[in-house]
């Protein structure tokens, strides 16, 4: 593929990636205010959203095997709690800005146990056992076994949700 049709379908990922949850998020707004028919409008689009998103990531050969994929999730998920989150939250910190502190610092934690998730399916990937994935719903930390509290934001069971 040329080096232009690739830059051009990662800026299209992207973009088609960040539109899908931004139209969640305005759905999720326009539900709670009550116009259903522009939550229904919003959800539809961001589904749009996904499918060319998805066309544009097998375009560019960005999906693979199982363990190609669960690779490269360990590596993404280290790159962010590793790499690219300290950096964000320090700046935040030093700005006073407490609520984007506060999201930097949930990413951060919540990435390092994903990462530690993938690479632990990817090391047992022929397991037979089912395995529960509860998510907490305050800062995307994931539990195989239903915590009292999140070890992230301290938040009770109330707040996870079962993932299948």
């Amino acid at each position: 593929m040329n080096e232009t049709t690739l830059k051009h379908l990662k800026e299209a990922f992207a973009g088609e990636s960040q539109a899908n949850r931004k139209y969640l998020a305005f759905a999720a707004v326009a539900e709670a205010e009550g116009h259903s028919n522009a939550a229904k409008m919003f959800r539809a689009a961001a589904e749009a959203e996904t499918i060319h998103a998805l066309a544009h990531l097998k375009a560019m050969k960005g999906i693979g095997s199982t363990a190609e994929n669960l690779r490269e999730g360990v590596n993404g998920e280290t790159y962010e709690f590793a790499t690219m989150y300290p950096p964000m939250l320090a700046a935040a910190e030093a700005a006073g800005e407490k609520e984007a502190a506060r999201a930097f610092k949930f990413a951060l934690q919540a990435e390092q146990v994903h990462a530690e998730l993938y690479a632990k399916i990817l090391n047992n990937l022929d397991a037979k056992e089912e395995l529960s994935f509860h998510l907490c719903v305050v800062c995307g930390n994931v539990e195989l076994t239903l915590p009292a509290m999140c070890s992230i934001c301290g938040v009770g069971p109330q707040q996870f949700k079962l993932v299948n």
